[in-house]
C-alpha cells in the first residue's frame, strides 16, 4: 500500500510522514534522497547542470538504490554525502528538468512495487503515484504555516520576524504553483487534511485512521 502526503512548504509534511509511517509500520521513502544521489553522481561526473539533455540522459545510467533507510549509488550508501550545501545548492537543476523528473519518478514507482510505503512531496499524489490507495494533501493556512516556521527557525538559534518567514513563504508556494514540471497541487482524489487548530497528534491521527480505512477498504474489495 502507498500512502502519499502533499502539501505547500511549512506543512509538515515530512516530520509527520516519517510518524505516518512510524505508525503504520511501513517504510518512509524519502524522494527527496534520491535527487540529492542524482545530483551527487552528476556533480562527481563533471556533468554540465545547465545542460538538461545530458543531464536527463545521465540520470538514466546512475544505478541509484533505496534500501535500509538509506540511498545508495551503485554500492555505496551515500546517505551523508547527499547532504552537503554543494549538493543542496544544485538540485534545483535536477528537479526542474521534465525528462530527469520522468526518470526519478519511475525510480521512485519501482522502489515503491509491492511495499508498503509513505512518500510525501508536492506531487506525489497527482503525479508520481496516481493509483496511490491513500493520498493526503498537507495544509494550513500561510500565517499558521510561517510562524510554525519562525518557531523551527528560532530553535536553531535564528530569528526572523513573521513577516519576513511570511514573505518568503508565499514566493516559495508562488513558485511552487507555477513550476513547469512537479507543480504543488492536490490529486483529485487526496483528502485535504487543513491542519489550522490541530495538535500534531491530532493531525498523526487523523491520517492514520485514514490510512486504516483504505487498507480495510482493500482487504474487503
Amino acid at each position: 500500500m502507498i500512502v502519499t502526503i502533499d502539501g505547500p512548504a511549512g506543512a509538515g509534511k515530512s516530520s509527520i510522514a516519517h510518524q505516518v509511517a512510524s505508525r503504520l509500520g511501513f517504510e518512509f521513502l524519502d524522494t527527496g534522497a534520491l535527487y540529492r544521489a542524482a545530483t551527487l553522481a552528476a556533480m562527481r561526473d563533471s556533468i554540465n547542470l545547465d545542460d538538461a539533455e545530458r543531464l536527463a540522459s545521465f540520470v538514466g545510467t546512475i544505478a541509484i538504490t533505496w534500501r535500509d533507510k538509506a540511498v545508495w549509488i551503485d554500492d555505496e550508501n551515500v546517505s551523508e554525502q547527499i547532504r552537503t550545501p554543494e549538493v543542496t545548492q544544485s538540485i534545483r537543476h535536477l528537479a526542474d528538468v521534465p525528462a530527469v523528473r520522468a526518470e526519478l519518478s519511475q525510480l521512485q514507482r519501482q522502489i515503491a512495487a509491492g511495499r508498503n510505503i509513505v512518500t510525501e512531496g508536492r506531487d506525489q499524489g497527482a503525479e508520481v503515484f496516481p493509483d496511490a490507495e491513500c493520498k493526503v494533501f498537507l495544509t494550513a493556512s500561510p500565517l499558521e504555516r510561517a510562524k510554525r516556521r519562525m518557531r523551527q527557525l528560532a530553535e536553531s538559534g535564528r530569528y526572523l520576524s513573521v513577516e519576513d518567514v511570511l514573505a518568503a513563504q508565499n514566493q516559495r508556494d508562488l513558485e511552487d504553483r507555477l513550476r513547469d514540471v512537479g507543480r504543488l497541487r492536490a490529486a483529485d482524489d487526496a483528502v485535504v487534511v487543513n491542519t489550522d487548530g490541530m495538535l500534531p497528534e491530532q493531525v498523526l491521527d487523523t491520517i492514520v485512521n485514514l490510512a486504516k480505512e483504505r487498507m480495510g477498504d482493500n482487504n474487503n474489495a
